[in-house]
């Protein structure tokens, strides 16, 4: 995931949170669930799914709605992830950091 997402912020990519002082725009990334997968004969499944919200935090609202969008594709079409959407973008504001940002969850199997 992370390959398909440096590129369009020049690396600034980071799980969780960033720092106060990062330079925008910039995606972070969480883990907020997932899709167990639960057999009744107690096997351990050899996938896991993972659901991810994607941030992208910017300057300007209309730019973090364009950032958001390209994340989208850029996750839709990477050949080696077959990320699936599972919601639209909403927008947000973060007054500590001054950032628009928008927020989308994916699902990846791994």
């Amino acid at each position: 995931m992370l390959n398909a997402l440096t590129d369009l912020v020049a690396g600034r990519v980071f799980a969780n949170v960033a720092k106060a002082d990062t330079v925008k725009p910039f995606i972070t990334y969480q883990a907020v669930g997932g899709q167990p997968i639960n057999y009744t004969t107690g096997e351990v499944p050899d996938r896991e799914n993972t659901r991810v919200q994607i941030n992208v935090w910017a300057s300007a609202h209309l730019e973090a709605t364009t950032l958001g969008k390209q994340v989208e594709i850029a996750l839709r079409t990477s050949p080696n992830l077959q990320a699936e959407v599972l919601t639209g973008r909403a927008a947000t504001y973060d007054e500590t950091v001054d950032a628009h940002g928008t927020m989308q969850d994916f699902s990846f199997w791994n």
